[in-house]
């Protein structure tokens, strides 16, 4: 039994040591309650785990592009320490390469250099590209530094003049698509420009214009990689929260939330009670609610069926012999119609006929995920959650993928040259992650479920139940969950308890 030791804090426990599971509890035990993590695996990081194979990969399970670095640096300086005390940064130039049908296009690091490319493609789109990107810095200052930083009870909250004023130029209710049409015609700049929101859940013209704060945060901030891994971040922000007197407990799972009288009185782990002031759940809000009756959840799954979420991906974790000297840390392959994808995502609900993938072959950068002779390579192919992933369907996308891989590289026989090989999709993200539908990054951010309208942070009828990460405010990726985990720590601080 976890007891309290000290009557005049909190005894708050989070569930779940993802990104939003690790700022809710270093925020909380900051503000002086006794905070205990509990994670059913083995270690921290949730989707953003890493494992190591006998024969010397690292890989990283889940994020790989760093963007918003001020984001994650303002979360170590809420703590008096900088992202460079825990790991060493490099900026990667180039930032990434896009192939298309019939060419391919690096994006630079600096952003004058991106600039110039602009031009090169489209004339007059440099000037276009300043113009976007000036316009993208004030969306990503506000937006990031106050529209995202509301627990999202009532729009009230964004009646401050600042938000209210800046309403216009935030544009919430263009859609993306047509907001990048309006600034550049060719179709490989549309390209580079749409693909960012790609990953927040929708096609682009049901995204709206807000989010060029993406193109801002990676493209003009730059794409950096932390090195030994994403994991670095994970393991940092755990010190952190340690330093702060969190306690962190893995390979215990919550079964169970028990309430009374409107509260979760005791949480169940392992087949043991434990008594809490309050519950952070950092877990995935559909599978937190089926812990409590059914009578004292926010939502019924009638309401998470009409749910537009973002997609679940198929993964390939695959260490290959030899060098591939013409692949790029960061490499889309979109050769193919990105509309064509995005349908078999969201309308048809199938495995896509001409796939676009993404491509992170982190030992360009970093000698210690492969050994000396050898690529590290992270495959990951977009997909519609809830469909069908039997290994052979996985298999042969493997293939489709190698294949566009020994295309674009002019190497061959990439699949005799792998010795080691590991799939991930839609089923293993259910098992390991009790993801909804096998969701990989949350909620889509359509602007039906923004802000106020996404699910609440906190529970209508159990007071002391809140959740936080990528199925709440402010929304998927790495730096909002971060957000999230703040939001929420603030949030249970200034619960009352008898």
């Amino acid at each position: 039994m976890i007891t309290n030791t000290n009557s005049l804090r909190k005894r708050i426990a989070v569930i779940g040591s993802g990104f939003s599971g690790l700022s809710a509890a270093a925020y909380a035990a900051k503000s002086g309650h006794e905070v205990h993590v509990f994670e059913k695996h083995n270690q921290p990081g949730g989707r953003a785990r890493q494992f190591k194979t006998e024969n010397g990969y690292v890989f990283d399970m889940g994020p790989s592009w760093y963007w918003m670095p001020d984001i994650i640096e303002d979360f170590f300086s809420d703590f008096d320490y900088k992202a460079s005390d825990f790991f060493q940064l490099v900026s990667l130039d180039p930032q990434f390469e896009m192939v298309f049908s019939k060419e391919k296009v690096s994006v630079p690091e600096k952003n004058s250099e991106i600039r110039d490319l602009f031009e090169k493609i489209e004339p007059g789109a440099g000037r276009r590209y300043d113009q976007f990107m000036q316009s993208a810095q004030f969306k990503y200052e506000t937006g990031m530094k106050d529209f995202v930083t509301k627990p999202c009870y009532s729009w009230l909250e964004f009646a401050s003049l600042k938000i209210a004023g800046s309403a216009l130029k935030l544009d919430l209710v263009s859609n993306f698509r047509k907001y990048v049409s309006g600034y550049f015609s060719d179709p490989k700049l549309r390209s580079l420009m749409e693909f960012p929101v790609i990953f927040l859940g929708a096609s682009p013209q049901h995204i709206p214009a807000l989010y060029s704060l993406m193109n801002y945060g990676g493209y003009v901030m730059g794409t950096k990689y932390p090195m030994g891994g994403f994991y670095q971040l994970v393991l940092a922000m755990k010190k952190v929260a340690e330093k702060q007197g969190v306690t962190f407990h893995f390979n215990h799972n919550v079964q169970q939330l028990n309430t009374e009288k409107g509260k979760v009185t005791s949480i169940r782990i392992n087949g043991e009670d434990h008594e809490f002031d309050a519950v952070i759940a950092s877990s995935d809000y559909h599978h937190t609610e089926t812990l409590i009756p059914e009578s004292l959840r926010n939502y019924t799954d009638a309401y998470w069926k009409t749910r537009t979420f973002a997609p679940s991906c198929l993964i390939y974790y695959l260490g290959v012999k030899g060098k591939i000297p013409h692949l790029k840390h960061h490499t889309l392959f979109f050769e193919n119609e990105l509309d064509d994808h995005i349908d078999c995502i969201y309308k048809d609900k199938k495995w896509p006929s001409k796939p676009l993938f993404y491509v992170c072959c982190p030992s360009k950068t970093d000698p210690d995920v492969a050994p000396q002779d050898g690529e590290n390579l992270f495959l990951l192919l977009p997909l519609a959650p809830g469909i069908h992933d039997e290994e052979s369907l996985r298999e042969q996308y493997l293939m489709k993928m190698l294949a566009r891989i020994e295309k674009h590289t002019g190497e061959s026989g990439l699949l005799s040259r792998i010795e080691y090989k590991r799939s991930y999709c839609v089923s293993d993200f259910i098992s390991d992650y009790n993801a909804y539908e096998g969701n990989a990054y949350g909620l889509s951010n359509t602007l039906s479920q923004t802000a106020v309208l996404k699910p609440k942070i906190r529970n209508k009828k159990i007071k002391n139940l809140f959740y936080t990460g990528q199925l709440t405010v402010p929304g998927p990726g790495v730096p909002p969950s971060i957000i999230s985990g703040k939001i929420v720590a603030a949030e249970v601080s200034k619960l009352k308890i008898n």
